[in-house]
């Protein structure tokens, strides 16, 4: 039978091209300014599932929250070899913070049924929090193995993994279900299979009148989803207080766009007084310590 995983993943806006221009007033990301990738950690996520896959057999669904565009990553996955893919959209899903996210995730989890499994990169690039993964385990009352940097052993009952610590690693290990979080360390994610990618191209979009605003969408279209179930707020049972703004407490009230440029620059000799003089000058400002 195999193990059933399930793979949380997210389309998220690329950090090199973050300006002024990538919140909005009133602290949400502004979509439409900002191209879109794929979450590099979870990647290694559902990489580290498909391994597991072809170690012990297995089912590996993956589950994205996002607006509509997002299937894009789902498609991603399903061309590396990915089973199953959710995608939980609603407008309602709109301006979640970790709090929120991780609620609509975890019931988007158990809608999708039983798991021994569940994987998620150690965290997203637009928010660097790593508190999704902990905050769904948390709620669905599972064990949790964080910053896992390689699977050593795993059977049907059980999982031992290396996770990493500050100056060094530990070895860990759990009963089913458990939920882990996975580094870019982990493992090399597999490129795209070529013949999933013709099974799955034309999972595509079309222009449609949309119910979703300009902070839940990229652009003024609708996907046309097949192979991807497509669930709202309804469909995971969900309280519609907990999700989106109104269920984070979290607030961004103000991104800045910092440029760094160069001033003021000296030269000194090469001689062990210069030197010296240097880095008491260093120390003494607390440049460094």
């Amino acid at each position: 039978m195999g193990l059933r995983m399930i793979v949380t993943v997210k389309q998220v806006p690329d950090t090199h091209n973050v300006t002024g221009e990538a919140m909005k007033e009133d602290g949400t990301v502004n979509r439409a300014a900002l191209p879109t990738i794929f979450n590099p950690e979870d990647l290694n996520a559902l990489e580290e599932a498909l391994k597991i896959k072809e170690r012990t057999g297995g089912h590996v669904t993956c589950i994205s929250m996002g607006p509509p565009n997002a299937v894009e990553v789902l498609k991603e996955c399903l061309y590396r070899g990915a089973d199953d893919a959710v995608l939980i959209s609603d407008r309602r899903f709109a301006g979640a913070d970790t709090l929120a996210t991780s609620y609509a995730l975890k019931c988007a989890i158990e809608q999708a049924g039983e798991y021994d499994l569940i994987l998620c990169g150690r965290q997203a690039i637009d928010g660097d929090t790593a508190q999704v993964g902990p905050q769904i385990a948390e709620k669905l009352d599972i064990n949790q193995l964080t910053c896992i940097s390689a699977v050593t052993e795993i059977d049907e009952e059980s999982i031992t993994a290396k996770r990493s610590v500050e100056d060094g690693y530990e070895i860990v290990k759990s009963g089913f279900p458990v939920l882990l979080t996975v580094t870019a360390s982990a493992n090399e994610p597999r490129s795209a299979n070529a013949k999933k990618v013709m099974t799955y191209k034309n999972i595509g979009k079309e222009i449609c009148n949309s119910s979703y605003d300009e902070s839940y969408m990229a652009a003024e279209t609708c996907a046309v989803i097949s192979h991807v179930k497509e669930w709202n707020v309804e469909a995971i049972s969900a309280d519609p207080v907990q999700c989106g703004l109104s269920g984070s407490p979290t607030k961004v009230k103000k991104i800045q766009s910092v440029v760094l440029t160069g001033c003021e620059s000296r030269q000194i000799a090469n001689s062990e007084t210069e030197i010296t003089n240097l880095m008491n000058e260093l120390v003494s400002e607390n440049i460094i310590g």
